[in-house]
């Protein structure tokens, strides 16, 4: 099992069925993924009477299941079955269920409710009988658990597909993450989420969660240029380069270098601040990164330096401005370059790519694949996308971070780790954690100075 990975509702289907091929029934299934789900409500109910809402499918079958172990173990259970079941195993279930069942919820009583109506096949909006026997029986009890899904969320966009859906203090992943469970709106109503397993093997091509990254320290004969040497580049408004330079400094490099043409008093005393012309400094081999992009207006000199930058064949980051002049002809097959775009930037990158696609992951993997570039399309739920297909999904960050500057510190860990030698995908995946561990580290209304300061922090959070 992965515990990382992210699968659509037909790829977590597909591994169930792989599950079955191998002689394991869908009740045997049923009853190990219930089993799993019953043991963390009972934990949590602590002899509380609890009211589980049981739908048609085997979502409701799960339900049925975790119904049946709670009263063996001696709680008061209620069942609510508004639909009697239409698959066999949930049949199956709510026969073994030796409870009471109400068809309606207006005598159900309890501290705990556990919703398990509608799964992650759910595709149609819920009724509005169904939207409101979910809020009431919510509204009546003291806490609130999702079995799998809460009920009325689309399992592949997180879309919310019923009225005024309620909010949850648990949401229970049976067998692997589903993009729901990290997706605005749905994710906000979620609560704590914690994964059950129930055998799901590693899925090819799923996306992945992004987690904790494993940075060793320097070795002990390490010096600057073993480190990693990064340039980042100037722009018209040299504070943004100054935050990404202060950024990259605590990230993991050996040595930062920011280019830019007069002295700057904003700079700390560690960063070396180059003005030699980009094309000159181009030939400098131990460069093994660069950064352009940040403060930087669109005008026949900054084209000729992403030009030069591309030129290098050293790691690159482009981000702000540069993704505003970018084109095709610029960019070598198999470059390793990283593009950070929002969702103003990742617009304009669909217009230079000709790409045509609806929603934040899908225009990110359509830019991917025809740019040949990685990208990291950054906002409340930030996704990563390679050319080859591979995709990670950003946990929750701090909303504090939404404060002008963060995403130049952003653009600065991420040439920092890809000049210690890590490929684009990577090197985005390891400052999206580190990014996020540094806001939560600032704690709230921090500055973008502030995150920038934190990330050393978070790098110690990170190191083995």
């Amino acid at each position: 099992m992965s515990a990382r990975q992210v699968l659509t509702a037909a790829q977590m289907q597909a591994a169930e069925q792989a599950i079955f091929d191998t002689g394991i029934s869908v009740d045997e299934l049923m009853r190990k993924a219930a089993g799993g789900a019953a043991e963390w409500v009972r934990r949590i109910s602590a002899g509380r009477a609890v009211t589980v809402l049981c739908g048609p499918g085997n979502n409701g079958g799960d339900g049925y299941v975790i119904a049946e172990i709670l009263r063996q173990s001696g709680l008061q259970v209620t069942v609510v079955a508004p639909l009697a079941p239409s698959t066999d195993a949930a049949k199956n279930a709510r026969a073994g269920f030796k409870g009471e069942i109400l068809t309606s919820g207006g005598a159900a009583v309890g501290s705990v409710f556990v919703d398990c109506l509608f799964g992650s096949g759910l595709s149609r909006e819920l009724s509005a009988e169904h939207s409101l026997l979910l809020r009431d029986l919510a509204e009546r009890h003291d806490f609130r658990i999702a079995i799998d899904l809460p009920s009325g969320v689309h399992s592949d966009t997180g879309a919310v597909l019923a009225q005024s859906l309620p909010a949850y203090d648990i949401t229970l992943a049976l067998g692997a993450w589903k993009f729901a469970h990290w997706r605005l709106p749905a994710r906000e109503v979620m609560g704590q989420k914690l994964l059950v397993p129930i055998g799901i093997s590693a899925v090819e091509g799923a996306a992945q969660l992004v987690g904790r990254p494993t940075i060793k320290a320097p070795t002990q004969d390490a010096h600057k240029y073993t480190r990693g040497l990064c340039a980042i580049v100037g722009g018209d408004m040299p504070g943004a380069a100054v935050l990404a330079s202060k950024a990259a400094m605590r990230a993991g490099a050996g040595y930062v270098r920011l280019f830019h043409h007069e002295p700057l008093a904003s700079a700390p005393a560690g960063l070396v601040v180059d003005p030699m012309p980009l094309k000159v400094a181009r030939e400098d081999p131990r460069i093994k990164a660069m950064l352009l992009g940040p403060g930087m207006l669109p005008h026949e000199g900054t084209t000729k330096d992403l030009e030069t930058a591309c030129r290098h064949g050293c790691g690159l980051v482009l981000d702000a401005g540069a993704l505003r002049i970018v084109q095709g002809y610029l960019i070598d097959d198999g470059a390793n370059i990283l593009a950070t775009p929002h969702d103003g930037e990742l617009d304009a990158l669909c217009k230079t790519f000709a790409v045509i696609a609806e929603g934040r992951q899908a225009r990110a993997q359509a830019v991917a694949a025809a740019s040949g570039m990685v990208i990291l399309a950054k906002g409340p739920d930030t996704v990563i996308a390679a050319p080859d297909g591979r995709l990670a999904l950003a946990p929750p960050a701090s909303s504090w971070l939404s404060v002008a500057g963060t995403g130049d510190v952003l653009a600065g860990i991420a040439v920092s780790r890809m000049a210690t030698g890590r490929d684009a995908f990577t090197a985005a995946s390891e400052a999206v954690w580190l990014h996020g561990a540094a806001a939560r580290m600032c704690g709230a209304a921090f500055t973008a100075d502030d995150l920038a300061d934190a990330v050393s922090g978070a790098m110690s959070e990170a190191c083995e």
